[in-house]
């Protein structure tokens, strides 16, 4: 998390009411304004069903932020509704 910040990712992410919302700004984002630039999945060391994932998302609008979910089956899809559509960079 925190190189994604250095690296300008630094506004954090929620879903609310099925859409994107960056935090500290209010702002909602729209789903074809978005992409995903890169995802990292984390499992935990003990307890292979203590899984998250982290994606870093840039919009056209200029917010840049991270978004965590859990990965697997307490995954939220809420989350996952939400990042529907959304495409992934090929290349990071």
């Amino acid at each position: 998390m925190d190189g994604l910040t250095r690296r300008g990712f630094s506004d954090i992410l929620r879903v609310v009411d099925g859409r994107l919302r960056a935090v500290g700004r209010g702002e909602v984002l729209r789903t074809e304004d978005l992409t995903i630039c890169e995802f990292h999945r984390f499992e935990g060391i003990s307890d292979p069903d203590d899984m998250e994932i982290v994606y870093a998302i840039a919009s056209t609008k200029g917010v840049r932020g991270t978004l965590a979910d859990a990965f697997g089956v307490y995954s939220d899809p809420a989350t996952s509704a939400a990042l529907e559509g959304v495409p992934i960079r090929k290349r990071w």
